[in-house]
């Protein structure tokens, strides 16, 4: 099972707790309902600021992984040009022998 998951499970299980616990305490009805909002609202707030946790994590682990990414791409660029460089060099020198053996 995966942490968001668990945290959703955690949360859904402790709001049932909190609006059960207040549902069956011997309260006016008013009081009822303005107890299960600040419990709602307690709980909104707490969703929230696991949602901005996560949310920070993934952008953090984003800007990681396209930071390597774009790294791997230059030095791939690089390679590249180094290769086809050395091939140009390589079929330069190829033609001039050819000529060579050619002229002699």
């Amino acid at each position: 099972m995966g942490s968001g998951k668990v945290l959703s499970s955690v949360l859904a299980g402790a709001a049932a707790g909190a609006i059960l616990g207040i549902l069956f305490a011997p309260d006016k009805g008013t009081e009822t309902r303005r107890k299960i909002a600040e419990k709602g609202a307690g709980l909104a707030d707490s969703v929230k600021g696991k949602v901005g946790e996560y949310s920070d994590a993934i952008a953090e682990k984003y800007d990681t992984v396209k930071e390597k990414l774009t790294g791997l791409a230059s030095e791939g660029r690089d390679m590249a040009n180094q290769i086809k460089g050395a091939a140009t060099e390589r079929g330069s020198s190829m033609k001039a022998d050819v000529r060579n053996s050619m002229n002699s």
